[in-house]
């Protein structure tokens, strides 16, 4: 026979602590599911920054938009892994989280295959950016005509009128020795020492020169008087209004 005793079980509670004063909690919430998890594509964020009216704006205007021109090629885009379409989704999706109520509107830039030139100017001209065809329109735009006579030292050649004058090698070489001595007289002695020196061509004497700057005057046409006759002396070169002499970049040796 066995005889067992049974207790009343006691609750064990544990004393409440004392309260405290935490002030204000904030409430724990769930973090949102990242891109990874949810297998979507991340989309960049901004910050937002406070409207601030554009200063270049005229008065009694507003802004309503913007246009972004990217230049990116197909080649360009595939490297990086992407295409333009989806490039051109993520700009839309970030404008959209930026400002949920707007209206985007893409359009491709179409070039000529090989059209060469940076990406970003191809796309502003094919879409007709105000700006880019400006620019364009005065890169081609052509050189206003040129009137009276260009003696061009570094091409070596001469122009009335915008017409190339028909000057034989030693005419030309005449008509440089004296423009570099512009207003000093040259006696024919001298023109034959400085043209003629070489050796490589038959020495003329003074009679011949007078030859020489008679042909090179009349190829000048209306323009000859810009090489002048000093009797019993030489000749000399005159500066004009309507006479254009182009250097080098670096002087000529034959400059005094």
């Amino acid at each position: 026979m066995s005889l067992t005793i049974t207790q009343p079980r006691t609750a064990l509670r544990t004393a409440a602590p004392a309260p405290t004063d935490l002030g204000t909690v904030t409430p724990i919430r769930p973090r949102p599911a990242t891109p990874a998890a949810t297998g979507q594509t991340a989309v960049p964020t901004s910050p937002v920054v406070a409207p601030q009216r554009n200063r270049s704006l005229p008065e009694g205007t507003e802004a309503r938009g913007f246009a972004l021109y990217v230049g990116i090629d197909e080649a360009k885009a595939a490297a990086a892994g992407t295409t333009l379409a989806a490039v051109v989704e993520q700009l839309k999706a970030l404008t959209a989280q930026l400002v949920p109520n707007s209206e985007t509107y893409a359009a491709v830039a179409v070039a000529a295959e090989q059209s060469g030139g940076r990406d970003v100017d191809v796309v502003r001209l094919a879409l007709q950016d105000r700006s880019a065809v400006a620019a364009r329109k005065q890169a081609e735009k052509p050189e206003p005509e040129e009137t009276g006579v260009v003696i061009d030292i570094s091409r070596k050649r001469v122009t009335l009128d915008g017409e190339a004058a028909p000057l034989t090698y030693k005419e030309f070489e005449l008509l440089q020795f004296l423009v570099l001595r512009e207003g000093q007289t040259v006696d024919r002695s001298a023109i034959i020492d400085g043209l003629w020196s070489d050796g490589e061509d038959e020495t003329p004497n003074e009679r011949t020169i007078d030859v020489h700057v008679r042909r090179l005057r009349s190829k000048l046409g209306a323009f000859e008087e810009i090489v002048r006759t000093v009797r019993g002396v030489g000749y000399r070169f005159d500066r004009h209004a309507d006479v254009a002499v182009r250097y080098a970049s670096t002087p000529s040796p034959d400059l005094f």
